[in-house]
């Protein structure tokens, strides 16, 4: 029973019961975009079936579930035997399984797969982005096992089925696997070839028994995984070489896989990321001796391209609460999205996450591509997209949460964990530093990346004077190199907001694409969000944005 004085009024509903593909119409505009339009009844079913799955009150209450039941470390059992187990809240398979049942994992063997998958992902996320993970380095195995023909022919089927098979069992035996990954060591991190690992030959040709710790093992639970150790006889200049680290042996015992702890995360906390030590755990080789980056480097690829979906899907979500509470929440008169700041500030996260979600699900079209000249542009594209799309999730975040006032600051919002969240996937895959010189990289050893690019945005020359600015800007900062490193950040800034612009003025209602150039590009807005130039155009973009159909 309430007291008297305890009516509540002027309180949003949440945001339940709704189409969260569906209702994003900058990304519906984008899988029209780049789909067949053979496979788009098909593929528009099934995401706006996923779509209502992640808008629904029951997966939203298991995404809260997931998150204040954190993954649970069980090293021994009751009579003192190593299991090295991780134990998850039903809700956490729940999700999960779902998530593979979308095809989260099955996009390299379905037509149109990356740009289907993508747009799942950017949904899925904004249900609980820690089932992500999992999902993401199972996707992203695939091509790293092709440089082995036959053990892509053993584990592709169960990586890209949509079947959840969560048991410990030999992987002949299941009908559904995951995959994590442990590259990085405590004391290297992004540097792996200073990775001390040491893979030891065995008598059968391609296997190895491995020694030695992984400061960070992702999705520990999974069925198998892809590591990077030095074999004994390495070169002093060769790298690390990759292997693939079964968590079951084929006659059922339990390769050894010890789990010292789980690391206690500022976000992500649904998802168990753990340390892991190596003594003579059994291995079998991918690729070729002291080439395990070049093995990896597809899976890097996609990895990365998912840290940007990810984002853009975190900062869908974050403009989709901000927009609904201020369409319902009454103050000085009248409703917050109609007060002229309040729906700058909107206006202004929306034009962000339109360009995130715009450009990351023209990258996801360029794999399905496939071609020389798409391979090009991915090659620039993606760590420039990473490094600039995970760098503006948090401030985005941070500012939709800020327009919840202290309802946003209030765990039963859902706002703090996506806050926790924001700031990951600028760190996994490659820091932004990593990224940024990466796209120097490509600069100085891959000309035809830089051509790929620049006929890319060179589509949209002569469409908005901002972006024709812009793109001579960059030229000019290219024609000199010198001291480059130093000026990677900026380098990889422009290289994504002059991409970012190019594909709104080609794509985006002209609203946006004009508020995008003038902040942007132009100048003529300011460091904060809610600085763009005034005009009755931000109306329609908070309306496009709005959660609603």
């Amino acid at each position: 029973m309430a007291g008297r004085t305890h009516t509540v009024t002027n309180q949003p509903p949440p945001l339940t019961g709704y189409d969260v593909y569906g209702t994003d119409r900058a990304l519906v505009a984008a899988v029209e975009r780049h789909l067949d339009p053979e496979l788009l009844d098909e593929a528009g079913g099934e995401l706006s079936a996923l779509g209502r799955s992640a808008g629904a009150a029951q997966l939203q209450e298991w995404a809260e579930q997931a998150n204040a039941y954190p993954p649970r470390l069980r090293t021994h059992d009751r009579y003192g035997r190593r299991i090295d187990e991780v134990d998850f809240h039903p809700a956490w398979h729940r999700l999960l399984g779902k998530g593979v049942g979308a095809g989260l994992t099955a996009a390299w063997v379905r037509p149109g797969g990356h740009v289907r998958r993508a747009a799942g992902f950017l949904v899925w996320t904004q249900v609980e982005a820690g089932t992500c993970c999992p999902l993401s380095m199972t996707h992203a195995a695939v091509p790293a096992l092709r440089a082995d023909p036959e053990l892509a022919a053993e584990w592709e089927p169960r990586l890209t089925s949509v079947i959840y098979d969560r048991e410990l069992r030999p992987a002949p035996l299941k009908a559904g696997a995951l995959f994590g990954m442990g590259m990085t060591e405590k004391q290297g991190g992004s540097d792996v070839r200073a990775n001390a690992t040491v893979a030891t030959p065995l008598a059968e040709a391609g296997t190895y028994t491995l020694t030695g710790h992984k400061w960070f093992c992702s999705a520990p639970m999974s069925d198998g995984f892809l590591v990077l150790a030095r074999t004994a006889d390495t070169a002093e200049d060769d790298g690390p070489t990759c292997f693939l680290v079964p968590r079951v042996l084929a006659d059922g015992s339990r390769n050894p896989f010890l789990l010292q702890r789980l690391k206690d995360k500022l976000g992500n906390r649904s998802n168990a990321s753990a340390e892991v030590e190596f003594d003579g755990t059994w291995a079998r080789r991918v690729g070729a001796e002291g080439r395990g980056v070049r093995t990896i480097i597809d899976m890097v690829a996609a990895t990365r391209l998912d840290c940007v979906l990810g984002s853009a899907g975190l900062m869908r979500q974050a403009v989709a609460q901000a927009v609904h509470h201020c369409t319902h929440r009454a103050a000085f008169g009248g409703k917050l999205v109609d007060k002229p700041l309040m729906r700058n500030v909107l206006a202004d996260l929306a034009v962000e996450s339109e360009a995130a979600t715009t450009l990351a699900l023209r990258l996801a079209a360029a794999c399905d591509d496939g071609s020389e000249r798409e391979r090009a542009l991915l090659r620039i594209a993606v760590p420039a997209a990473k490094y600039w799309v995970t760098k503006r999730c948090a401030p985005l975040v941070v500012e939709a949460a800020e327009c919840l006032g202290g309802n946003g600051y209030v765990e039963e919002s859902g706002m703090p964990r996506l806050v926790r969240e924001s700031p990951l996937n600028s760190v996994w895959e490659g820091a932004g530093n990593i990224q940024a010189l990466d796209v120097v990289r490509a600069l100085r050893r891959e000309p035809a990346a830089l051509n790929a690019y620049l006929q890319e945005v060179g589509a949209a020359r002569g469409a908005d004077h901002r972006l024709d600015g812009a793109i001579k800007g960059l030229l000019t900062e290219l024609a000199d190199l010198s001291e480059v490193e130093a000026r990677a950040r900026r380098l990889a800034e422009r290289f994504a907001l002059v991409l970012q612009g190019a594909l709104l003025v080609r794509f985006a209602p002209p609203e946006v694409a004009d508020a995008f150039c003038a902040s942007r590009l132009g100048g003529d807005g300011g460091a904060a969000f809610g600085t763009l130039p005034p005009g009755p155009a931000l109306a329609a973009i908070v309306e496009r944005a709005a959660p609603y159909a």
